[in-house]
């Protein structure tokens, strides 16, 4: 049975919102002043090699899961996974790997994904 049916709304409106200042914390809370460039604390976990790399691939997975919760289906799961697997992979690149980071915004990315699932559901009368 589909998670987003048997749970109840508020619930579910919740998860989003902790979903999404997790996911504007990591991908794009701070703005370069003068510009409309944002970048977040994965840029800055991601400075030191290794154990912050595994530690943000951590966080962007845990987003995935919380999408699977929500009822995601598998495709957009997937399609979820691979934004975290681009950035785990090319992010973990010493320098380049870090500017890669500030682009891809893998977790805005996801959010985008669940948030077009939900509303999706609203416009049907699924929850």
């Amino acid at each position: 049975m589909d998670a987003i049916v048997t749970a109840d709304f508020p619930a579910l409106e919740a998860r989003y919102r902790r979903l999404r200042q997790i996911a504007v914390l990591m991908d794009g809370f701070l703005r370069v002043p003068g510009t409309k460039f944002r970048f977040g604390l994965n840029s800055l976990i991601g400075l030191p090699p290794g154990a912050g790399d595994a530690m943000l691939a951590a966080i962007s997975l845990w987003i995935v899961w919380q999408g699977s919760k929500l009822g995601l289906p598998r495709e957009k799961i997937v399609r979820m996974l691979v934004n975290v697997a681009v950035e785990a992979a090319l992010g973990s690149i010493p320098v380049l790997g870090d500017l890669f980071d500030v682009i891809w915004k893998a977790n805005l990315r996801n959010l985008a994904i669940i948030e077009a699932h939900l509303a999706t559901k609203r416009l049907t009368g699924t929850r």
